[in-house]
């Protein structure tokens, strides 16, 4: 006779190659979603992109919708890091590179499309602006340390946040040319300047 606690399976953690699959899902996923944009996204192609079976798309995300949602949140974390190095030109520019990097990707191109106005549920929509928030909050943060230490002047994170990063859109999204670490140092030091030269300090 047996205890019938010691008989009972171990609960099954996601891992090995169930993780490895989940991960192939959402990458493409995100890849899909960058070429055909959110309300083109097929959910019956996510398989063969993948190189999975179809039923492993179905078990693990029965809903469209969701799925979606996790794929970019999966992919958001790169665009909404910004490291603090006790220097502040440099934190920012290694932030525009990597976010122009990031925006470069499929992901940040799924992204970049997912902020257009779709007709996609309120949960495609809750998580763009989910992780749009990410992103700012990274931001503000790291600006309002350098205000506190006396690196800026008093100013307002948000509105900053959107000075910096909104060139870096504009020229990933028109294709023109790279996006490069001169252009972020440069975005970064008029930023900055200007900021310093028209913004009282305490």
């Amino acid at each position: 006779m047996t205890d019938g606690t010691a008989s009972r399976s171990p609960a099954r953690r996601p891992g090995g190659r169930s993780a490895l699959v989940r991960g192939r899902i959402l990458a493409a996923t995100a890849q899909l979603v960058a070429r055909d944009g959110i309300a083109g996204f097929r959910y019956e192609e996510v398989a063969e992109v993948a190189g999975v079976h179809r039923t492993s798309v179905y078990r693990n995300w029965p809903d469209r919708e969701e799925l979606v949602a996790e794929a970019l949140l999966q992919y958001a974390e790169d665009l909404a890091s910004i490291a603090d190095t006790g220097d502040l030109r440099r934190d920012l520019v290694d932030y525009l590179t990597a976010l122009a990097n990031g925006l470069d990707t499929p992901f940040g191109q799924a992204l970049g499309l997912a902020i257009q106005p779709t007709r996609e549920s309120s949960t495609v929509r809750q998580t763009v602006a989910r992780i749009l928030e990410q992103r700012g909050a990274a931001i503000r943060q790291r600006v309002n340390v350098a205000v506190d230490r006396g690196d800026l002047p008093p100013f307002d994170s948000t509105f900053l946040g959107e000075m910096l990063s909104g060139p870096v859109h504009l020229i990933v999204n028109r294709g023109v040319r790279p996006f490069t670490r001169t252009d972020a140092e440069r975005i970064v030091d008029v930023v900055l300047a200007g900021i310093r030269a028209t913004v009282p300090s305490r």
